[in-house]
């Protein structure tokens, strides 16, 4: 049994999850990503798609990142 970083439930099938150097225990995905997924710099969604990044800040979306300053990105090719 291994405990979910996120709630706190012990689980004896948990997701072991790894980014960049860091690794956790989770009993769902939901969880995982509460705990993992990065956030919008602009309205502070959890990013679980590929999101846009400008100047190494991640945003959801390219209308986030222009609302937070930054030009020339697309969601759009």
């Amino acid at each position: 049994m291994q405990t979910c970083e996120t709630c706190g439930n012990e689980y004896d099938k948990p997701l072991i999850v790894t980014r960049e150097d860091r690794s956790a225990a989770f009993d769902s995905f939901e969880c995982a990503i509460q705990a993992m997924a990065p956030s919008c710099l602009h309205c502070g969604c959890r990013i679980i798609g590929h999101g846009v990044e400008s100047d190494g800040e991640m945003y959801c979306c390219a209308h986030c990142a222009r609302r937070a300053g930054h030009s020339g990105l697309d969601d759009r090719a």
